[in-house]
C-alpha cells in the first residue's frame, strides 16, 4: 500500500522539507552570484590576495545578495522558488513591496547571526560549522510551533511563504 499526501492547496504554507529543500538550492545558485560579484569586485579594486580587501568584499557580497533578494522577492519568488513553487507573499496573501523585501532580507540573516557572532568571539570554525547545522536546524524546526507554520523572520517581516501552482501552458 502505498501513501502518498494531497498537494498542499495553493495560498497554504509548504511543508517545512520544501522550504529547506529550496533553501539549499537557493544556496547553490548563489555560488554563481558570489563568483560573478567576487570577480567584478576582484577586477575594480584590483585585490591580487584573497586576503586583501576581504571585509570590503564581505561587505559588497552582503549589499549584492540584499539587492538580488529584495528584487526577486519583489517579484513573488527567486529561481529557486520558482523550482519549488514557493512564492512570498504578504500577510494578506500580496505581492510584497521592495521595503518589506528587504526588511525580509536583513532579518533573514537571523538564520546565521549565532555562528557568525561565535565565529567574531574566536571559536574555531569546524565548532562554527557545528553551531551553524544546529542553529538552522532549530530555527527551521521552529516553524512548526509558528501558527501559521512560517519561519520567524517571516513573521517579524509581516511576509509568509505559500504554495503556488506553476503557470499553465495553454
Amino acid at each position: 500500500m502505498t501513501v502518498t499526501s494531497a498537494p498542499p492547496r495553493p495560498g497554504a504554507a509548504p511543508h517545512l522539507w520544501r522550504r529547506m529543500a529550496c533553501w539549499l538550492y537557493e544556496g547553490m545558485l548563489m555560488f554563481g552570484v558570489v563568483f560573478i560579484a567576487g570577480y567584478l569586485f576582484g577586477t575594480l579594486s584590483q585585490t591580487r590576495n584573497a586576503m586583501d580587501n576581504r571585509h570590503a568584499l564581505q561587505a559588497f557580497l552582503f549589499v549584492v545578495f540584499g539587492i538580488y533578494f529584495t528584487w526577486f522577492w519583489a517579484k513573488g519568488q527567486t529561481l529557486a522558488q520558482k523550482t519549488w513553487h514557493i512564492r512570498v507573499v504578504d500577510a494578506a496573501g500580496r505581492p510584497i513591496t521592495q521595503a518589506r523585501a528587504l526588511l525580509r532580507y536583513v532579518l533573514s540573516w537571523l538564520w546565521f547571526l549565532p555562528p557568525l557572532a561565535a565565529y567574531a568571539f574566536g571559536v574555531p570554525a569546524v565548532e562554527v560549522l557545528v553551531l551553524l547545522g544546529g542553529w538552522v536546524a532549530l530555527w527551521a524546526i521552529l516553524s512548526r510551533f509558528h501558527p501559521g507554520r512560517q519561519f520567524w523572520h517571516d513573521a517579524l517581516a509581516g511576509t509568509r511563504l505559500v504554495h503556488c501552482d506553476p503557470l499553465k501552458k495553454p
